[in-house]
């Protein structure tokens, strides 16, 4: 029988008939803060879960702006349905999904949890450009990491314009997505003891848009919700992760849908009052991307991003043990399906410098296009000759070289414990490259996911090459959540020691089919980034120098 805390207050025995025999499944009921939440027992492993569960409400008047906390449940919640998925353009399918009535968590319990084993929590938040992304088990399957004896929490938070809608005003200030997820930690902090989890070691951890969640989260977090923190493929100088706020998206969404307007709150008006499909769908047709932003200042309004990640040089990481990385080749997707037209049609280098630079004129951008660009692919036009070099630009610049910067930062804030991995592994469970049948070698954006959740369409068996990584990655990030510390001791498992980074030795693991520690990765091509940015930093997007 589950031994739960002092506080579950009763237990539901079902049975199940199952060719002619009567097999006994326990479902656990919880007596938590908010109220009874009664879960199911797995079928595929020893561990119990409670679904969709909420957390909070999104208010209906102004469905953009923050969400408010649930206020719990009078009678039982039967937590068994982990569908709730939040408005956007789902990318499996291909369609316009979803409702507000999605700020929901699920919780999985593994059996040996109570109130004198509370295990450590690992919190997920997903990726997804904050535009997809949903916590259910049809990606997030728990069964690989529970198993390692660790409480496993997936969260849902809003998207697009309901998430992260920038309007510089007390109603929509922006980020209502990453103060929905600061709600979701708030409930894990109070509850999760009740769930025999500990509150007191839990790891928020996240991959592309959930890393950059996390980073967000410990930079401008103001309370004290988890205690170490997992970046994979995303932080918050990733020049994806953060947008200039733009009130002329929400003008021309409302035009799309048959309201001319220039007046920015009628819009608004018209747009709460809007289908949620209607507004992802025109949201999606005129391609606009709604993301974080800097917010400006209201009295007895919460605000999350204070200012530009660029400017935040000191964070509270002294105590925090970090974990961050990213995968050996990050953007090639983007290349690997061009046809000899589109290659031609590229203009990469120039695209990537608007992004994140305001230069002083066209001539300069000009001029330091054509130093990336020589760098990367030399004089070569482009085409998939230059494939190669092109994926290593769009990875450094969108991803590498931020998760460095990010780590020099903690670096420099006085962090004492960063473990720096480089995913490299490049087998049959790959889950991007497997769904865009990509066959180039390496690891590609989010490709390591289905070595850390079951993925429900991914039903075939892991070949033993495959199960090997899964059974080193989840050993290693529960190690992680368990000790501070992915290797405790060496074993048949992990052969290798994984040393913390230092500002003298830039230590990270290379994963793959071999485990090895190596030194400085991709060491010419981050130093070109550093002398980039030494140069140009004045020019970067939100910089601020103090000094001046």
């Amino acid at each position: 029988m589950w031994d739960w805390k002092l506080n579950i207050c009763a237990i539901l025995a079902i049975c199940l008939i199952h060719n002619g025999n009567a097999l006994s499944r326990i479902d656990p009921l919880v007596d938590s803060k908010v109220g009874l939440i009664r879960g199911l027992r797995a079928s595929d492993g020893d561990y119990s879960m409670f679904m969709g569960i909420p957390y909070a409400t999104v208010n209906e008047s102004n469905p953009f702006g923050p969400s408010i906390p649930h206020p719990g449940f009078e009678d039982t919640f039967e937590a068994y349905d982990d569908s709730a998925i939040c408005p956007q353009l789902e990318e499996f399918g291909n369609t316009i999904v979803g409702t507000l009535d999605c700020l929901h968590l699920n919780v999985y319990v593994p059996n040996t949890a109570n109130s004198r084993n509370q295990l450590p929590v690992l919190v997920w938040i997903y990726g997804g450009g904050f535009t997809i992304g949903y916590s259910g088990r049809h990606v997030y399957g728990p069964k690989y990491l529970v198993q390692h004896n660790v409480v496993l929490v997936t969260l849902n938070y809003r998207l697009g314009p309901y998430g992260f809608m920038c309007l510089d005003t007390p109603d929509i200030p922006g980020n209502q997505g990453l103060k929905d997820q600061q709600t979701a930690l708030r409930w894990v902090k109070n509850n999760i003891e009740a769930f025999g989890g500990d509150p007191n070691k839990i790891t928020i951890f996240g991959e592309s848009a959930g890393g950059a969640s996390v980073d967000y989260q410990l930079t401008y977090g103001k309370e004290k919700l988890f205690d170490q923190v997992i970046l994979q493929s995303g932080v918050g100088l990733c020049p994806w992760a953060l947008k200039v706020p733009d009130e002329s998206a929400v003008i021309k969404i409302a035009g799309h849908l048959g309201l001319p307007t220039t007046d920015v709150s009628e819009a608004v008006e018209f747009l709460a009052q809007s289908d949620v499909e209607l507004v992802i769908a025109a949201t999606t047709e005129l391609d606009i991307r709604f993301k974080p932003c800097v917010e400006k200042e209201f009295e007895g309004v919460e605000r999350f991003i204070y200012d530009y990640p660029a400017n935040i040089k000191n964070v509270n990481v002294r105590n925090v043990p970090i974990l961050m990385g990213y995968n050996s080749d990050e953007r090639l997707a983007w290349y690997e399906h061009l046809t000899p037209e589109e290659y031609a049609k590229l203009n990469p280098f120039f695209e990537a410098l608007e992004e994140s630079f305001i230069f002083e004129s066209e001539e300069y951008l000009k001029e330091m296009e054509a130093e990336l660009r020589h760098f990367y692919i030399g004089d070569e036009k482009f085409s998939e000759d230059v494939k190669e070099g092109l994926v290593r630009f769009s990875s450094d610049h969108s991803f590498n070289y931020p998760v460095m910067r990010t780590l020099n930062k903690y670096l420099d804030s006085g962090a004492k414990n960063i473990y720096y991995y480089l995913f490299f592994y490049d087998g049959d469970r790959n889950f991007v490259k497997e769904r865009l049948n990509i066959t180039s070698p390496g690891a590609i954006h989010a490709d390591e996911i289905s070595y850390f959740f079951d993925v429900s369409f991914m039903d075939q068996t892991p070949t033993p090459e495959d199960q090997l990584i899964i059974d080193r990655v989840t050993t290693l990030w529960t190690n992680f959540a368990k000790y501070g510390n992915p290797t405790p001791e060496v074993t048949e498992l992990l052969p290798v020691q994984w040393p913390v980074v230092t500002k003298d030795q830039l230590n990270y693991l290379y994963i793959d089919t071999e485990l090895k520690v190596q030194k400085r990765n991709f060491k010419s091509r981050i130093a070109l980034w550093n002398l980039f940015y030494k140069i140009n930093q004045k020019y970067e997007i939100g910089y601020r120098d103090d000094d001046e």
